[in-house]
């Protein structure tokens, strides 16, 4: 239980646990001057608060001095306080083993929802479990809700788990969580706890049902009297049923002859998806890169550019003649691969790791970019989609990815640039206990 000094002192390890109201100022600087003044080492210290109610842990180095009098003050301090405390010794080796801990595998586990159901953290912390990890720390990333009056737009929330050790398989792992989200309204996304997921800089988006939520060559045919035709085409491409390129044709060509101003009559309407401007604003705020890579049209894509300040949009350029569209595009169609390149020489541009990409999308066009990222986000996708992507967002709005970034409600900016934008809610699922 001993360990020894370089001078020949005997020292003892304790772990301290202090509890009781938070509102006490000035406790942590009573407790280390009391140490203090009996050399006493600080080996680790954390700290917690739930509801006015305070928790500090200090694993300690204390001199084995006769009758452990800095102990003795310590109780004495926090018995006058109206503080609850406990020593518990630790010896050396076991000291030494958790020491030696510090080198496990960690990962970092995100839960998204609506609200926070008891069942749902059992299901997701019996697979925490059965993978033989062990959760270290649990933060509370969302605010704090009033049950009096509740903001249905900022109802929801966020758990962080910080776990450590060797999961039997990750991908397995993954699975297993990704089947809760099919069965339960919740989000469950696992990372690395590595460098790149702290410094991503760069967050790429498809646009259509991704950062607005319409896909605009449907709204197009409706106004053509097409609608039932494309709304099929469009439907199979997504599905993956249908090359991409051979549906985008198809649908063009069902289009030819629209004038102009039924286009630009939609583009001034563009119902943008919850959460887009706060999550944009924000990044844009650390520094980041922001751009469009669709399959849909850059005449769109420049509209929200100009509103949202987005630096990068790639998509299909539309041709007109004499104020109409001739049914064809200028250029390469933008499909799922040519996204993936794009991807890559924006990366590039900025000089970037692939890892410190965010990439965000729906359909099955966009797959390849979703697993070329460092983060690939399936939004509010297809379960063929969400199996392909390392994270699925299906609960939250955009701004929900600010969470998987470890970012506090407190933290974030919630006023957006620009107020005139049409924000849509994303429907708020069932909750299925």
């Amino acid at each position: 239980r001993f360990t020894m000094s370089k001078t020949g002192v005997r020292r003892e390890i304790f772990l301290l646990t202090v509890k009781g109201e938070r509102s006490r100022p000035g406790l942590t600087a009573a407790l280390t001057e009391t140490m203090g003044k009996h050399d006493v080492t600080v080996l680790d210290i954390g700290q917690a608060e739930i509801h006015d109610m305070l928790s500090l842990g200090m694993l300690i180095e204390a001199p084995a001095e006769p009758g452990l009098n800095v102990l003795k003050e310590i109780v004495f301090m926090a018995h006058h306080l109206g503080l609850t405390v406990n020593f518990t010794p630790i010896s050396s080796p076991d000291y030494e083993r958790w020491v030696s801990e510090q080198a496990k595998p960690r990962f970092t586990v995100t839960l998204l929802t609506r609200k926070l159901y008891a069942n749902y953290l059992a299901i997701v912390t019996k697979i925490i479990f059965d993978n033989n990890l062990n959760i270290d720390m649990i933060t509370r990333l969302s605010g704090r809700q009033s049950l009096k009056n509740p903001d249905v737009k900022m109802r929801r929330s966020a758990l962080q788990f910080e776990v450590s050790g060797k999961p039997r398989n990750v991908d397995q792992m993954r699975e297993e969580l990704f089947k809760v989200s099919l069965s339960q309204p919740v989000d469950v996304a696992v990372q690395e706890d590595d460098l790149y997921r702290r410094n991503r800089r760069l967050i790429l988006f498809d646009m259509d049902s991704t950062l607005i939520q319409c896909e605009v060559i449907d709204e197009l045919a409706k106004r053509a009297g097409v609608g039932k035709q494309v709304a099929e085409i469009t439907e199979a491409a997504m599905r993956g049923e249908l090359d991409f390129k051979e549906s985008f044709r198809r649908r063009m060509r069902l289009l030819k002859g629209m004038p102009e101003t039924v286009l630009t009559e939609i583009a001034d309407n563009l119902p943008i998806t919850e959460g887009a401007p706060r999550l944009i604003s924000n990044l844009k705020r650390l520094g980041y890169k922001v751009g469009i890579l669709s399959g849909g049209f850059t005449y769109f894509a420049r509209k929200l550019q100009k509103e949202m300040g987005i630096d990068y949009v790639h998509a299909n350029e539309l041709d007109f003649k004499d104020g109409r569209l001739t049914g064809e595009v200028i250029g390469e169609i933008v499909d799922g691969n040519r996204k993936a390149e794009l991807l890559q020489e924006i990366a590039r541009k900025e000089g970037l790791n692939l890892k410190q990409v965010i990439a965000v999308g729906d359909g099955a066009n966009d797959i390849p970019m979703l697993k070329l990222a460092g983060l690939g986000v399936a939004f509010h996708a297809k379960p063929k989609v969400k199996e392909q992507a390392k994270v699925g967002i299906s609960t939250l709005g955009l701004d929900g990815i600010l969470y998987l970034l470890g970012v506090r409600d407190r933290e974030a900016l919630n006023e957006v640039p620009n107020d005139r934008l049409k924000e849509v809610m994303m429907p708020l699922p069932p909750a299925r206990l």
